[in-house]
């Protein structure tokens, strides 16, 4: 498999930990004292990091730090707008679509040498 995709995969599964750990709380344990939601947070974020660290060394030999970025934020905004809207029952709001777009000419600029313009 293309070391793209297999970053693409990887990033996707670590961004599905990494927003359980981030905002899961919020919906499950807001009646609970705070540090035991960071203790939680922080056993789900080392699931995170187990997927996160390799995603960026492999997806390293193809792309540079920055394309690295920027395609780690789409895939956390693509990530978490699902989450919101299902998970946390969040209205669905059209500054997620705009964001979006702003995501998509960031991505633009960030890989435009690698699409010869």
């Amino acid at each position: 498999m293309q070391p793209t995709l297999i970053t693409i995969f990887l990033l996707l599964c670590s961004n599905v930990f990494m927003t359980f750990a981030w905002y899961g709380h919020l919906k499950d344990l807001n009646s609970k004292p705070w540090v035991i939601a960071a203790f939680l947070s922080w056993g789900i974020a080392l699931f995170e990091y187990l997927l996160q660290v390799p995603a960026n060394r492999i997806g390293f030999t193809v792309m540079s730090v920055g394309q690295l970025k920027i395609l780690q934020e789409v895939i956390t905004l693509s990530v978490f707008v699902p989450f919101a809207f299902y998970y946390l029952k969040e209205p669905l709001k059209l500054d997620y679509l705009w964001a979006g777009l702003c995501m998509l000419g960031a991505v633009f600029f960030m890989f435009r040498s690698k699409l010869g313009v």
